[in-house]
């Protein structure tokens, strides 16, 4: 019934950079916390960034830090993730997922944070 699609993905060349996009379908609700995950191939799903819409507090994997930007827009249920100065080691599927339950930024990077799911959208980075 709720959906949560990602876009935005695609093939790029090291040192280039993506913007994804997460959008709500169906019934909309209000999320505590909006996070994106990868997995690559043989690879387990890990976490890469996350935004709390109250306190508007963003939390990110040390591997992204510093490259990566996530940002929301409350009003559309909406979460985005810029990636800059991208390396062949981000290529996976980038999945979004949203938690309805107030958590603290400590627990951002915890998958059973998240209770809904997007399908992922590939990006691939070549070098």
């Amino acid at each position: 019934q709720v959906q949560l699609v990602e876009s935005g993905g695609g093939l790029v060349q090291a040192g280039g950079s993506l913007r994804l996009s997460c959008a709500a379908s169906g019934r909309t609700f209000s999320s505590y916390v909006m996070g994106w995950f990868r997995q690559a191939p043989g690879k387990e799903r890990e976490f890469v960034a996350a935004i709390g819409w109250g306190g508007d507090s963003t939390y990110y994997a040390s591997s992204v830090k510093g490259r990566f930007t996530v940002s929301g827009d409350n009003a559309k249920n909406t979460v985005n993730l810029q990636m800059n100065s991208l390396k062949p080691e981000d290529t996976a599927v980038y999945y979004c997922a949203a938690g309805i339950a107030p958590v603290g930024r400590w627990y951002y990077p915890t998958p059973s944070t998240y209770h809904y799911w997007g399908q992922g959208t590939q990006v691939t980075v070549s070098s």
